[in-house]
């Protein structure tokens, strides 16, 4: 039942297009402008600068307040983020995700309308079992014809009573 906050890429396309624009939590770039962002020359700083709920929320993640025993078990992320150029433009995303949230919150609110929508995704999600997923994964991706195993042989059950 729950609902998907995502950005519009991949597989949340597809969610998208099978639970309804009205039951989904779209945020951040579109594909095309992921790509132009990319082409124009992506600097994580300048959205790191420019946004003071980033900033401080990176700032507070890289200060260890997460994990008061081991100080810098976040400094990687944080680098990777700024120095490392953010390669799934995250920040870039960031302003936008906060809006959607604001969005989420505000369905939350209205309990008909979640359960709602919360029954409407779970309805069409059955197209994202992963019985299917795999299946087209080995047929699309891998390559891989599907093989029959034989199931070892049931042994007899033993009718003892426990003790």
């Amino acid at each position: 039942g729950a609902l998907t906050v995502g950005t519009l890429d991949g597989a949340n396309i597809e969610m998208l297009q099978e639970t309804g624009e009205e039951n989904f939590f779209p945020f951040g770039l579109t594909i095309e402008q992921s790509g132009f962002l990319r082409i124009s020359g992506y600097n994580p700083w300048e959205y790191y600068e420019g946004n003071p709920h980033l900033k401080r929320a990176l700032d507070l993640i890289s200060s260890g307040f997460f994990a008061p025993e081991e100080t810098a078990l976040f400094e990687p992320l944080v680098d990777s983020l700024l120095h490392g150029g953010d390669p799934y433009l995250l920040l870039a995303d960031f302003a936008d995700y906060l809006r959607c949230q604001e969005e989420v919150d505000a369905a939350f609110k209205n309990r008909r309308r979640w359960a709602r929508m919360s029954i409407l995704n779970v309805a069409h999600m059955g197209r994202f079992s992963s019985d299917r997923t795999i299946r087209e994964y080995a047929r699309d991706i891998w390559h891989v014809e599907p093989i029959t195993v034989e199931a070892p042989p049931k042994r007899p059950c033993r009718d003892k009573p426990l003790t």
